[in-house]
């Protein structure tokens, strides 16, 4: 990576605060953003814990100047994350569940997988992905750490093992006679802070011909649309495709083809094989992705600076808009509970005397307080009695969907809210 000499074009360097890279090791010295502290984004509080303490971690994602693998510290083990009862149920975004049907359908049909092959996902939530796969007749297993969230993916007849996903899981997993002709991990890699021991299980688990595809937000979007609030606990690294080509490569696998989604605000889907495996050539895309990055400023730190300054002024809007509102007379709420709000509340400071409550379709956040801003969460249909004036879109990846579900809101002149980049109100 490029280091400049000229201290303005850096990001801050923190030398003393730093932590190993995940990824290749090298001590981190320069902060890409602070958000402050906050409770872990996926927690949720109940009304008869309103009268006790959370326990809040620092949340400061840095850069890496060797690899450019941007992340945070793993200050939340991921145990305290996501063993027990997790409150994320992939299944309630209905553009979800159909993207992750059309996924099926895709590689099914590319890569001629029918009832002799095994479809494997990693960090398989409820079902949503794997429902497709039995339905089309091939066999499949997820593996999902988060006990309630695997006994859903059972009752909707997904087989699937309770566990944490890495290097030993894939070798007992071997050792079982299982090789994965297709593996599938969308939005997770980011989740585990034991990076080489993830990729290593998958190349551990991937038959010799098989193919993993893994998706994840990409680092570009996020820098360049001030996507700040995708950055939570739970996330411990933020990806671009030359920071994941080079760990997948450490561990013989080669990057062969990617694809740009619309997803979580702009994703990317890599496609790796085994380096040994030559039936499936590098594709122009990937060459070209990588060239795409490398003159965006990938490796260069320069690139991070401003970041910091991008958030700043993102928050300064949306409370300035949020004021205003209320000095005029205007109720607000929110729709939706994502781990993505949490940042975006808790950074900004963003109480009830803001936003009066917030909505979720999942039945198990209902009735329950956002984490740190103590927001009452309740039933979509509370909208309909109260009749606010603006609906602030907290899961803003998702503003179309959830602007068409509650198309209603425009029967009384209320509109919708999104943050992210920029406050727009539509």
């Amino acid at each position: 990576m490029q280091v400049l000499d000229t201290p303005a074009a850096l990001p801050a360097e923190v030398p003393d605060q730093g932590f190993p890279c995940r990824s290749c090791g090298t001590p981190l010295r320069y902060s890409m953003v602070d958000l402050g502290s906050s409770p872990p984004c996926q927690n949720v509080v109940r009304p008869d814990q309103l009268g006790e303490g959370e326990t809040y971690y620092p949340l400061h994602a840095f850069v890496c100047h060797t690899c450019s693998l941007v992340q945070i510290d793993a200050v939340v083990p991921p145990e305290a994350i996501f063993e027990g009862e997790y409150a994320y149920f992939s299944s309630y975004s209905d553009s979800w569940v159909d993207h992750a049907r059309r996924y099926v359908d895709e590689v099914a049909d590319r890569f001629g997988l029918g009832e002799d092959s095994l479809m494997v996902e990693i960090a398989s939530n409820d079902g949503y992905l794997l429902q497709h796969a039995v339905a089309k007749g091939i066999p499949c297993l997820g593996v999902e750490p988060a006990a309630n969230v695997a006994e859903a993916a059972v009752a909707r007849g997904v087989p699937t093992r309770v566990a944490f996903f890495g290097e030993d899981e894939a070798r007992a997993m071997r050792a079982e006679g299982l090789r994965a002709d297709q593996i599938a991990a969308n939005n997770v890699l980011a989740h585990t802070p034991h990076l080489n021991s993830f990729v290593a299980g998958l190349a551990v688990l991937l038959a010799d011909d098989g193919v993993a595809t893994v998706e994840f937000p990409h680092l570009l979007e996020l820098v360049d649309n001030n996507q700040f609030d995708t950055i939570y606990h739970e996330h411990f690294s933020y990806f671009s495709f030359t920071a994941v080509e080079r760990v997948f490569a450490r561990h013989g696998l080669v990057l062969f083809d990617v694809e740009t989604l619309p997803t979580h605000g702009g994703s990317l889907r890599i496609y790796a094989r085994h380096a040994a495996d030559a039936t499936k050539p590098v594709t122009a895309r990937a060459v070209e992705m990588k060239a795409r990055e490398q003159a965006w400023g990938v490796d260069d730190l320069a690139t991070y600076a401003a970041f910091a300054e991008q958030v700043r002024e993102t928050k300064r809007g949306l409370l300035d808009f949020l004021i205003q509102a209320r000095r005029d007379g205007k109720t607000v709420v929110g729709y939706g509970a994502p781990g993505k709000g949490n940042t975006l509340l808790n950074y900004c400071g963003i109480r009830t005397d803001l936003l009066d409550y917030t909505v979720d379709r999942n039945p198990y956040k209902q009735g329950t307080y956002t984490p740190g801003a103590r927001i009452p969460v309740y039933d979509p249909a509370v909208i309909s009695e109260t009749r606010p004036d603006y609906v602030l879109i907290l899961p803003w990846n998702l503003r179309d969907e959830i602007a068409a579900q509650m198309s209603h809101v425009r029967e009384w002149g209320g509109q919708f809210v999104v943050p992210i980049p920029r406050v727009e109100v539509f």
